[in-house]
């Protein structure tokens, strides 16, 4: 969750016997909390105080962790952040009755997806077939096992994601309900046998909507996950997945569309709900 707040009196007052009044005034007013660890973003005068800074907002905020935000990037959107204090970068993050267990400092989470996350249990149907081609730690599927009832094949291709996904399977009971796979998805042999397919990817989403077609049975339901400048906006991504869904013999019928968050600036990330048709 993301916190944007005055900074806390108590943090205020421990810091203010060792900092300046101008850097006290610098000090972060928000922050990301994964489970018990702490996003905090710290400017550059701060620098040389970052360690007893996060140690000060650690103790007064209940973090067993903090660490220093960083960039996210790679084809497996690693993070890339610094500990600041504390060592254990493990944690279960409880939301919408879901528990998801990550390495905050090496797994992407972004809280400023929720309300995705919270969507996509609604959107399921029991005893659908989802297949989930970026399943992550499980991100997006795992509320639709868990609220939704649907059935779910999850693949991922990190090793090191992977060992989180099917730790989450068991934590939320969906054993009987979820499948994981470690493979890249353009290697999974299923064809022509989902009612939904999940594409919660970025960047590069467009280069996977061949597979995802493949995957889909004739007449199926593909929420389509895309990074987009403000400019071709609002005729894409949706644009780009109908023609390509047409070069593969598909009709593609946009059912909604959702802004999720700015992705860098003029850029955002964009979901798009499309029901296909095989013609």
């Amino acid at each position: 969750m993301v916190r944007t707040q005055l900074v806390k009196p108590r943090i205020r007052e421990i810091l203010s016997k060792e900092l300046s009044p101008e850097l006290v005034n610098k000090l972060p007013k928000h922050w990301v909390r994964i489970g018990d660890v702490l996003i905090l973003p710290i400017r550059e005068e701060l620098e040389p105080y970052r360690h007893r800074i996060a140690e000060v907002y650690a103790e007064v905020l209940g973090a067993k962790t903090v660490l220093r935000k960083g960039r996210i990037g790679g084809e497996f959107r690693e993070t890339n952040y610094e500990i600041l204090y504390g060592s254990n970068t493990v944690t279960i993050h409880v939301e919408n009755g879901i528990r998801y267990k990550l390495d905050v400092a090496r797994v992407m989470f972004s809280p400023a997806n929720v309300k995705e996350r919270v969507r996509m249990a609604k959107v399921a149907k029991p005893e659908e077939l989802v297949v989930d081609m970026f399943a992550g730690i499980g991100h997006l599927s795992l509320p639709m096992a868990v609220h939704g009832k649907a059935r779910v094949i999850a693949i991922e291709k990190s090793p090191y994601t992977f060992r989180f996904l099917v730790e989450n399977i068991e934590l939320n009971n969906v054993t009987d309900r979820m499948t994981a796979y470690n493979i890249d998805n353009r290697d999974f042999p299923g064809e022509n046998i989902a009612d939904r397919v999940l594409m919660g990817y970025v960047v590069r989403t467009a280069e996977f909507i061949p597979k995802a077609l493949s995957i889909a049975k004739d007449e199926a339901v593909i929420h389509y996950h895309n990074t987009v400048p403000e400019r071709l906006m609002p005729q894409e991504p949706f644009e780009t997945f109908k023609r390509v869904a047409r070069e593969h013999g598909y009709e593609a019928e946009k059912l909604n569309e959702l802004v999720i968050k700015r992705y860098a600036p003029g850029v955002w990330h964009v979901v798009v709900d499309v029901r296909i048709y095989k013609r």
